[in-house]
């Protein structure tokens, strides 16, 4: 039964789960763990700037908050977890989200949001220990620096030399700045803001293909590795200096539209359809020696599949742009564990994806060419298929077109044109799936830039006090240019094979450090047994990715001679072990007290803190 599973199994199962999940969970955590209350004030309202303190409606902040962390991680994580099989990747993304990555995303934006929408190291400073809090300031700015020269490099890969999907792109700045612009100067006209930039967003969409042809305006956006690595850099720069109400917020909301409309367009197209799901539940890979992931399904599944499980970077969105527009507490469940389960559904149509193309043609976009020419003769049955086809159809080389990208938009590609009257279209339908991906990051890259400068000034502050001023302008452009260029020179000189394989292992240490910290805050709010709902998935991450981590430097990369990533491992994971060290020493400390004491909101706590 399970190796003859119809796509459409998948799709209803993760609808019900999520939706039950958001249902019962979701409200358990916002009544009992963290017991949202909307008459205290949030940042937003206590702290008003007009600049990045801005109370927003909730359903424009929805769009912004998705659109940050859902980045590359849920579509190219499940996409390269596929070759371990399909229900290993799907029971984490159904297991995981709700019961780990929503209570992740939730506690955290509730964390920051009751310490004035600061960040995670600021958070990590007042609930454990300055010391501590001063390693989780390098930490979490460490790995930020490796997740945007990451996402970044995927974006690089899917739009160069793709004028189409670029031209899509770029538009929807300009879209934005004028939503931005309505929504600001005109009350209550969201409505209006969204139905001018869906519309306007539309007709590039329909026109794009025609105008960005070689005879047309094609050249102007035929930009080779070298521009759009340097284009990159200079919009997250301009995109972190912005008012956040004219660029960054209604680009996302508008990119929210495009990324959800497509993702269901895609279950839609696959109910119709009904594909069968064609890889096998298991594969003979999921034991390690795999062509696309160099290790075993245990523990390696746990740092594949993160954006649509767990993931560290949305503790970064969390105590970053969001907390910081947030305008009641009781929408910290809507925005943060509703934004974590549509990743999640996104994850899955994800790997649905990936998982309907013959397992042959899969492993040829995923695997080297020399790879995959060792991986038929070891395994005859996975020579490719209709690979040929999609490369006549398309007009490009498929072969070896590593990072799970472009096997995710062939997949896509392949269950659109097998609607009624669209076989013809697949070259269309494979473009446009690239522009969707390359979207996708970009939202998060520019949320990430900003979060980074909020890092960065927080930490120059503490040297010259200036910095700590939000509106001087000095300190904003001078650390948005300092932060902006530790990453983009590394896009600018890498590649992403030698930065993306320590995105995973970092990327779920800091969701686990991050479980930890807001595990801390609630033993001091005196909630000691609902804290378990926060600490035991913070606990299980702890494990799994030191286990993957030791696996990856020891196993791989020391015995392959890549000391540089080995380096870079272990300095991420020693870093977390004395984050992790001050947190169980705080938790001791905090079980050991027994005399409470009242907050200035009437709550008995087991100690004071600073907000």
């Amino acid at each position: 039964m399970l190796e003859h599973l119809n796509a459409i199994t998948l799709v209803f199962a993760s609808l019900c789960v999520f939706a039950i999940g958001y249902r019962f969970y979701g409200l358990f955590l916002a009544n009992k763990v963290l017991r949202l209350d909307n008459s205290r004030p949030t940042p937003a309202v206590k702290l008003a700037d007009g600049h990045d303190y801005v109370s927003t409606n909730k359903n424009v902040l929805f769009g912004h908050h998705f659109a940050a962390i859902a980045a590359a991680g849920p579509l190219v994580g499940p996409v390269l977890a596929a070759q371990f099989g399909y229900l290993p990747g799907a029971l984490w993304i159904l297991i995981g989200c709700v019961l780990a990555g929503g209570v992740h995303d939730m506690v955290v934006l509730f964390a920051s949001v009751r310490h004035k929408g600061q960040s995670l190291a600021t958070i990590t400073r007042k609930e454990i220990g300055p010391n501590t809090g001063t390693v989780a300031g390098f930490a979490v700015l460490f790995i930020l620096v490796l997740t945007l020269a990451g996402l970044s490099l995927a974006c690089v890969s899917a739009m160069h030399n793709a004028p189409w999907s670029l031209f899509i792109v770029a538009i929807t700045m300009p879209i934005a700045i004028i939503m931005g612009l309505i929504m600001k100067f005109r009350q209550n006209s969201v409505v209006l803001a969204s139905v001018i930039g869906i519309t306007l967003l539309l007709i590039g969409i329909i026109s794009g293909h025609s105008l960005m042809q070689p005879d047309a305006l094609g050249w102007a956006f035929d930009w080779n590795k070298t521009t759009v690595s340097l284009a990159i850099p200079a919009y997250g720069f301009i995109a972190s200096v912005l008012p956040i109400w004219l660029l960054l917020v209604p680009r996302d909301y508008l990119s929210t539209y495009l990324k959800i409309g497509t993702i269901l367009m895609l279950a839609v197209g696959i109910i119709v359809i009904r594909p069968e799901i064609l890889m096998p539940a298991f594969t003979a890979f999921t034991h390690g020696g795999g062509p696309v992931i160099n290790g075993p399904v245990l523990p390696f599944i746990f740092i594949t599949i993160a954006c649509g499980a767990i993931s560290g970077f949305h503790a970064i969105i969390g105590t970053g742009t969001t907390p910081k527009m947030i305008g009641a507490e009781r929408e910290i469940l809507f925005v943060g564990y509703g934004a974590m389960l549509t990743e999640g559904f996104v994850a899955m149509m994800a790997l649905i994806a990936a998982c309907t193309l013959m397992p042959g043609d899969y492993f040829a976009i995923n695997a080297a060419p020399e790879v995959y020419g060792s991986l038929v003769e070891a395994h005859p049955n996975l020579a490719a298929v209709d690979l040929p086809y999609f490369e006549e159809h398309i007009g490009i080389n498929l072969h070896g077109r590593t990072g799970g990208a472009v096997s995710l938009a062939v997949g896509m590609a392949h269950i659109f044109r097998t609607l009624p009257h669209m076989d013809s279209l697949m070259a269309y339908w494979y473009n446009f799936a690239v522009m969707f991906e390359a979207v996708f990051i970009l939202t998060a890259i520019d949320a990430g830039t900003r979060v980074g400068r909020f890092f960065l000034q927080e930490m120059l502050a503490t040297v010259y006090p200036k910095f700590g001023d939000k509106e001087w302008w000095p300190g904003i452009i001078l650390s948005s240019a300092v932060f902006t260029f530790m990453w983009g020179y590394l896009v600018y000189t890498g590649n992403i094979s030698s930065i993306w394989p320590l995105f995973g292992l970092s990327n779920q240490l800091l969701a686990a450090c991050a479980l930890i910290v807001c595990t801390t805050m609630l033993l001091r709010l005196n909630r000691r047994a609902y804290a378990l709902a926060v600490a035991l998935p913070g606990v299980f991450m702890v494990v799994v990715t030191f286990w993957a981590g030791y696996l990856q430097v020891f196993k791989q990369y020391l015995p392959q001679g890549q000391n540089l990533l080995a380096g870079l491992g272990l300095l991420v994971m020693a870093l977390m072990v004395l984050i992790l060290s001050g947190a169980f020493a705080k938790w001791r400390s905090l079980c050991r007290t027994k005399t409470l004491q009242t907050d200035v909101y009437g709550e008995s706590v087991r100690e004071l803190a600073e907000e």
